[in-house]
């Protein structure tokens, strides 16, 4: 089995899943929202100004979270809150630790 075909079959996670969380988190600004979404749900207002983030800035980066699926939002009032999906953070934690169990395996013998 070649190493694009074993890495597409690690965990619940597809290959192009992972890819688009892990650009998802690669992002210094998106890392920050990450780490402020932590602790949980917060309204966007509260993230503009904790990261210190024009709010276009800021709505540019929770759009490529969200099509990541690596957050979620849900409206209240004229408000919109976000929180991390846990589904998405547990099925790339799976993944990776299905990459990892696999890195101390010795190499077949050439020939």
């Amino acid at each position: 089995m070649g190493v694009g075909r074993y890495a597409e079959s690690l965990g619940t996670l597809e290959a192009d899943q992972a890819r688009q969380l892990l650009k998802a988190l690669a992002d210094p600004v998106r890392l920050q929202v990450v780490q402020a979404l932590a602790s949980g749900e917060r309204c966007v207002c509260d993230l503009t100004g904790d990261l210190d983030l024009a709010q276009s800035k800021l709505s540019f980066h929770l759009k490529v979270m969200r099509e990541a699926g690596l957050i979620e939002a849900r409206v209240e009032g004229r408000w919109i809150y976000y929180r991390l999906r846990r589904d998405a953070l547990d099925g790339l934690q799976g993944w990776l630790g299905e990459l990892a169990a696999g890195c101390s395996e010795p190499a077949a013998p050439c020939g």
